[in-house]
């Protein structure tokens, strides 16, 4: 009887050791196997949620993923808060959580996760409200977490599998063959997770190779969306919760234009579009920094934007082009032909796309042709 009793209470307590948590829990050590032990999202009928104190947020302008959609969301510790910066990424405390889910829509009619069919969706962008993300017509391909540990920020990329109920750790990434849907036009391609290592392509962003956040800057959060306390402005709803110190009022903080917004200057749209896809390596503290080709939105030099300068070390990716950018010439720029190329030995960005986002291209070689000058006289 006691032998029994005995043997009960050790399986409801592993029992309770294998659920995972009723609320948001920050690992400070350990780098759990299920994205459930994170206790971020509830999955039920038919959507995924967030829970109480994760606050989904939207860039001004998304980088492109082969035209996934996402879903970014940012918790941060009760009693804290991040430092606003006009120019840096903000300052977030130990125990904030970065989310930022991956999915793309799916045919109608097809059962959640079993098509390998996705559709373009454009521009790729979350679907608002405080609901979370339905289900019915979406294919969930993988959630990627940066973390704020003591020793700084880390970033674990899971899975989530054919049924749409759990994702897990897959520490060395993974490659999902699907098929893209545009118009008509079929491309089969290959969706690629970044494995750990390959995260730092991005995140590390100076000379110290740290990772950080590339999203939350002021620039690219500095818009209306909807969620907590309705269609309000971003800055102003993370500074009512609690979320963000210091900011100013958004009339006087950086702002990125959105690369589809018509009403916008086409120079604007297409430096928003080239910080928010190029910045994280081409400026002044990024990994592409010795190319002298600098991209991020404070840069109003145009000599380092590109425009008459040869490359340093661009290899077989010129496309035999001599300058990065000729003014009045897309089909002579360098930037151009790599942003539209998908050989991996010349595309720009060089990880996290396989195919080309036509959209993007076509602002950029519409900013180019309207640009005055020549290079001759600038080179």
């Amino acid at each position: 009887m006691i032998r029994a009793l005995v043997t009960l209470m050790i399986a409801l307590a592993l029992g309770a050791c294998a659920s995972h948590p009723a609320a948001i829990t920050f690992h400070a050590n350990e780098n759990p196997e299920s994205l459930a032990d994170w206790g971020l999202f509830d999955v039920k009928d038919g959507h995924i949620a967030p829970r109480a104190g994760l606050v989904s947020y939207e860039l001004a302008t998304p980088l492109f993923s082969d035209y996934a959609q996402k879903w970014r969301a940012v918790f941060v510790p009760k009693g804290m808060s991040a430092h606003y910066d006009p120019v840096k990424t903000f300052d977030f405390p130990v125990g904030t959580i970065i989310a930022k889910t991956f999915y793309y829509a799916t045919p109608v009619g097809t059962a959640p996760g079993t098509s390998e069919h996705v559709l373009k969706v454009t521009p790729a962008g979350y679907q608002p409200g405080d609901k979370g993300l339905d289900l019915s017509h979406a294919r969930m391909i993988e959630t990627r977490l940066l973390v704020k540990r003591a020793d700084g920020w880390q970033a674990l990329p899971y899975v989530w599998n054919a049924e749409q109920t759990e994702a897990t750790l897959q520490r060395t990434g993974a490659e999902i063959p699907l098929v893209f849907d545009d118009a008509g036009k079929s491309t089969r391609f290959t969706y690629t997770v970044p494995n750990v290592n390959q995260c730092a392509g991005c995140h590390a962003t100076d000379r110290t190779k740290t990772l950080m956040p590339i999203g939350p800057k002021a620039r690219h959060l500095n818009r209306d969306f909807p969620g907590i306390g309705g269609d309000i402005n971003q800055l102003t709803r993370l500074t009512k919760i609690g979320y963000l110190s210091g900011a100013p009022s958004p009339a006087t903080a950086p702002r990125d234009a959105r690369f589809t917004d018509l009403t916008a200057s086409i120079d604007a749209r297409a430096r928003a579009y080239l910080d928010i896809n190029c910045a994280h390596c081409h400026s002044a503290t990024g990994p592409a920094r010795v190319s002298g080709l600098w991209l991020d939105s404070p840069t109003i030099d145009m000599r380092k934007l590109g425009t008459c300068k040869p490359p340093i070390a661009a290899g077989t990716g010129t496309g035999n082009r001599v300058y990065s950018i000729v003014p009045g010439h897309p089909e002579q720029s360098i930037m151009a032909y790599r942003l539209e190329s998908d050989n991996p030995g010349e595309m720009m960005p060089e990880n996290g796309r396989s195919l080309t986002h036509a959209e993007g291209v076509a602002l950029i070689k519409q900013w180019i042709a309207g640009l005055k000058g020549g290079c001759e006289a600038g080179a």
